[in-house]
């Protein structure tokens, strides 16, 4: 997410006329976020503003009686980034598509005034964003009117930071028990798989990991030690792009995938119609048709990097949901791949049940599968 173009005189002018729009909400308490700011918040905030829609996955699950009733402005990329999705959340809660959304008609803009209008008690931001917030001074103007902003992250380094993110979001609405319920099944899903491959220690596939294949005609943005990248060691593979990209997010050219000869090949897809549409990406997701899912990774095995190696012989393909990367739901993604790279030892390890458990337990909308598909797949 790039913030720039923020409108800036009109912002410094409504910073003259109103010195401190903050909701008085409760007592004044110092949390430290993820990239280690200490800030000051009165808490439970009751009016927050998201830096990206997608904080939705983990609002919903401590808010998951009523996940917007905080919530006075999103970014506008909930819908484009994961329209499946967002329609369920629309269908059981109509009033979103009226909320205030950053972003409009000029990607990667932040209507600074407009934020400050909303009178939030915090903005939360992702850390990837930091940059672009450094270079606008947009924490030293939200400060000025007494808006707070705090930085978590599921996205850069997940399984470094998706804890403490969700006990800063615990902290702020005053739902640490909540937090630390959602934390606790998070880790025990996690241990289900990384238990069990510590005892049996089995050889280990080489996989070839491609974020959001089929978005553009480029190949291949992929992942290095961190994220799904990640994800592929921890279910018991060996990420192919490791040793190839430095941090999280990068490049494999096709003679690089050619040489690796991989053993598996997962991609991440969403339904991506708003951002590409009628574009070549495998829309797995919420209800997602899985015929036609399969029909679109086939497709994209068609390309030259992949028509020779060993996981499209062996029919090793496999497409996940690309929203798993910037949730705290990543668990799910580690059962899946642990059954698609060990599936003699995980055989009795479902992850659509354990989807299906995070939606009873902590989200308000009914789980309804097409997450991931195969080509192995049989229906």
């Amino acid at each position: 997410m790039k913030l720039h173009h923020f409108a800036a005189y009109a912002a410094l002018s409504l910073l003259a006329l109103v010195p401190s729009l903050s909701h008085a909400a409760g007592s004044t308490i110092t949390v430290t976020d993820v990239i280690g700011r200490k800030v000051e918040v009165k808490a439970p905030v009751e009016r927050v503003i998201l830096g990206e829609g997608r904080q939705i996955y983990f609002v919903a699950a401590l808010d998951t009686d009523a996940p917007f009733k905080r919530v006075v402005g999103w970014r506008d990329d909930f819908e484009k980034a994961d329209l499946d999705g967002y329609k369920d959340y629309l269908a059981k809660y109509p009033h979103i598509a009226k909320l205030p959304r950053f972003g409009g008609s000029k990607e990667g803009t932040f209507d600074i005034e407009q934020a400050i209008s909303l009178a939030p008690d915090v903005m939360i931001m992702n850390v990837e964003a930091k940059t672009a917030t450094d270079d606008s001074k947009l924490i030293e103007k939200l400060a000025k009117v007494g808006i707070p902003v705090v930085f978590v992250d599921f996205r850069d380094k997940p399984f470094e930071n998706t804890d403490p993110s969700m006990r800063l979001i615990g902290k702020l609405f005053g739902k640490e028990a909540r937090a630390e319920e959602f934390i606790a099944f998070r880790n025990e899903q996690i241990d289900l798989v990384t238990k069990r491959l510590a005892g049996a220690n089995p050889p280990k596939p080489v996989v070839m990991m491609e974020r959001a294949a089929g978005y553009s005609d480029d190949c291949c943005m992929s992942f290095g030690n961190e994220n799904f990248g990640k994800m592929v060691e921890i279910a018991g593979g060996i990420n192919m792009a490791n040793k190839i990209i430095p941090g999280t997010f990068g490049v494999v050219n096709p003679e690089q995938i050619i040489a690796a000869n991989p053993d598996q090949v997962i991609v991440t897809g969403s339904n991506w119609e708003l951002y590409v549409p009628g574009g070549a990406w495998v829309g797995v997701g919420a209800g997602a048709d899985g015929a036609e899912a399969r029909r679109r990774l086939a497709a994209l095995m068609k390309r030259p990097a992949f028509t020779g190696v060993k996981a499209v012989k062996t029919n090793q393909v496999h497409a996940i949901w690309h929203q798993f990367y910037n949730s705290p739901y990543q668990f799910v993604a580690i059962q899946a791949m642990a059954k698609w790279l060990h599936p003699d030892l995980f055989k009795d390890l479902d992850p659509h049940r354990t989807m299906r458990t995070l939606h009873e337990r902590f989200l308000p909308v009914a789980y309804k599968p097409g997450y991931w598909v195969s080509l192995s797949d049989k229906e």
